[in-house]
């Protein structure tokens, strides 16, 4: 079993190296959005009324910051170059509204590799036109097969 471990854990450190980055679009489309409302039924006004949440002083609906977690968990699922990756815990903080139709540039960066615990953090953050609406980090750990 160590022989095992070390072999995944010597593989993978050199598929993810300090410092590495990585960089993906996504776009809120309104596609996203209404599955977004349709399968977790939040329907806050301040995402689903344009009088409401311009009563509020935004200029359009907010879209729900969760779609954000979304494009996180497409990120780490489907853009990774290995797809052995599980997550074990994220955080984000919201800077700025995104609305319907912006263009996000994902951008992450590997922070720390633990060999010990075949564990990679990496910070991101999601740019809309060089402003930065959201940031934060993410643990992932790298899963070992039979």
């Amino acid at each position: 079993m160590l022989d095992k471990w070390w072999t995944a854990s010597k593989r993978n450190k050199m598929i993810f190296k300090e410092g590495q980055n990585f960089e993906k679009m996504y776009t809120v489309t309104e596609t996203v959005y209404e599955a977004f409302i349709r399968v977790f039924g939040d329907n806050n006004p301040l995402h689903s009324d344009l009088s409401f949440a311009k009563s509020f002083g935004f200029k359009n609906k907010v879209m729900h910051g969760n779609i954000l977690n979304g494009f996180l968990s497409h990120f780490v699922g489907e853009c990774l170059p290995i797809k052995n990756v599980i997550i074990h815990s994220q955080e984000i903080h919201f800077k700025k509204p995104v609305y319907m139709g912006d263009i996000l540039n994902f951008e992450a960066q590997v922070k720390e590799i633990h060999e010990s615990v075949n564990a990679v953090e990496l910070d991101f953050r999601f740019k809309n036109n060089d402003q930065v609406v959201a940031k934060g980090k993410i643990q992932i750990g790298i899963l070992e097969g039979n």
